[in-house]
């Protein structure tokens, strides 16, 4: 398997049902449309919803860490994050985010299908 030298920003929200995990993702969305996905770099924006209504995960993919820094230091944060407190606003429950610190990540190691290995 090829590895992933990627590079992503792991967005971890906590929300109060199905209602709002759906909202969120809607609005977040819109967001990466607007305001991301042509930076150069960009390649994915994943959402992830619990099973249980009460998590939402938006992994966005880079192609490096500097395509990621470029997008930071040259895109309008401050429209960006004023479209993400609208977005939070907008939602008919709540969302607290649960991120600490810069969540960014590098992908170390991966493992993919393969066949069983039996110890002997």
């Amino acid at each position: 398997m090829s590895k992933d030298t990627g590079f992503y920003s792991i967005i971890d929200y906590t929300v109060d049902g199905f209602d709002t995990q759906r909202e969120f993702v809607e609005a977040f969305a819109e967001i990466m449309e607007r305001w991301v996905r042509f930076h150069p770099g960009y390649r994915s924006a994943r959402f992830h919803v619990s099973t249980d209504g009460t998590r939402v995960y938006n992994i966005v993919r880079w192609a490096s860490e500097a395509d990621y820094r470029h997008f930071v230091e040259t895109s309008d944060t401050d429209g960006r994050m004023a479209a993400i407190s609208g977005a939070l606003e907008s939602l008919s429950g709540t969302a607290e985010p649960r991120m600490s610190g810069i969540p960014t990540y590098t992908v170390v190691r991966e493992i993919g299908p393969g066949p069983q290995h039996l110890d002997s």
